[in-house]
């Protein structure tokens, strides 16, 4: 018989360096899960995305096993480090912190393609230059 599904997490660590400290521990404490196998498995899934956000899917089972799936980190964190900025603006009509290309969206476009909901690679640019310039990044060609 399958195991049933008690609850779905989801969290957000930096990749490689997650610890039994929040925001794992507050989140998965709760539900019985051995925070320590957790921890490790994760931090050996994601030691190539060193310091990065990686968001991660936790399904956890009625007998306290789970299983995880990893994510691409988020539009906003690639694009930072594509304009190598250390955050965005916080006024980003006026405001302007950086420039990307459309060859750097493109390319994260194609990492991020299997997370978003677009049709193909160009709608796929489209969403990440809209990320872009909301976070006050000017997207030139």
């Amino acid at each position: 018989m399958a195991k049933a599904v008690t609850a779905q997490v989801k969290i957000q660590i930096p990749g490689g360096q997650a610890t039994p400290a929040p925001p794992v521990g507050t989140a998965l404490g709760p539900h019985g899960v051995n925070i320590g196998k957790f921890v490790q498995e994760f931090n050996a899934r994601t030691a190539d995305f060193k310091g990065m956000t990686v968001p991660a899917v936790v399904t956890i089972y009625n007998d306290r096993s789970f299983e995880f799936i990893l994510k691409s980190p988020p539009a906003s964190v690639l694009l930072k480090e594509a304009a190598q900025v250390a955050k965005g603006a916080a006024n980003p009509k006026a405001d302007k912190v950086g420039t990307v290309t459309m060859a750097q969206v493109a390319e994260i476009a194609k990492r991020k393609f299997a997370d978003l909901n677009a049709p193909n690679i160009e709608a796929a640019s489209k969403v990440i230059a809209g990320t872009a310039r909301s976070m006050g990044i000017t997207v030139v060609n």
